[in-house]
């Protein structure tokens, strides 16, 4: 089966899988990380194909979506194992999805630049226009409100508080996560995407703060 067939093919499986999301880690969420991905990996000489299939895949895995992460994990080898024969192809993808959490920044490090590809591009898709709407999509599919100034960023190095989403707000989401992504990126292109779109919601923290506090000055 060409590379082609089989992207399509995982394309339609994404789309069985993450179609109903609602929570900004749908089917059009892969498709952004796959295509970034596939830039990024132009650039910096990576294995295009590996990189397209780990980022079209990656939240099917994903624990936030699965009743465990070994679960995730398992369906995405199987279907793999169905699609493809190259069995050291299938490991690598395996082996990037399975390091792709950010888990409170402190996760373990990337081992390929397919790899880093893949995680820079799914971290770019948390920042800028797209990482503000994510968040709060995110933040109200899990009931919790959009800012209370009573209540402080948490400990994000933290896992287990980390993946508490029945505390914190979305604005502090920013000083818990997005704003630390700049400074993850692997690659430079990755980096390079990343400046424009950290400022982005920089500016727009301070718009939110001054409307927010419109007539309490």
């Amino acid at each position: 089966m060409n590379e082609s067939l089989i992207i399509a093919r995982t394309e339609d499986f994404v789309k069985e899988q993450l179609g109903q999301d609602t929570t900004g880690h749908d089917w059009w969420h892969s498709d952004r990380v796959r295509n970034t991905a596939a830039e990024i990996a132009k650039i910096e000489s990576a294995d295009v194909f590996v990189c397209t299939m780990a980022a079209l895949l990656h939240d099917v895995a994903d624990e936030k979506l699965n009743p465990s992460k070994e679960e995730g994990l398992h369906k995405v080898r199987t279907w793999l194992s169905s699609n493809l024969t190259d069995e050291e192809q299938i490991n690598h993808i395996m082996m990037i999805i399975e390091t792709m959490s950010f888990s409170g920044g402190g996760g373990e490090p990337m081992q390929t630049l397919e790899g880093q590809v893949v995680q820079d591009a799914d971290r770019l898709d948390a920042l800028g226009a797209i990482g503000i709407a994510r968040t709060f999509i995110f933040s109200g599919a899990k009931g919790r409100p959009a800012y209370d100034p009573e209540v402080s960023p948490r400990d994000e190095s933290l896992q287990k508080e980390y993946r508490d989403y029945s505390k914190g707000t979305a604005i502090n989401h920013f000083y818990e996560k997005l704003l630390k992504l700049k400074y993850l990126m692997n690659t430079a292109y990755g980096r390079k995407l990343a400046e424009e779109r950290h400022d982005f919601m920089l500016n727009f923290l301070d718009q939110f703060y001054k409307e927010w506090n419109q007539g309490n000055q």
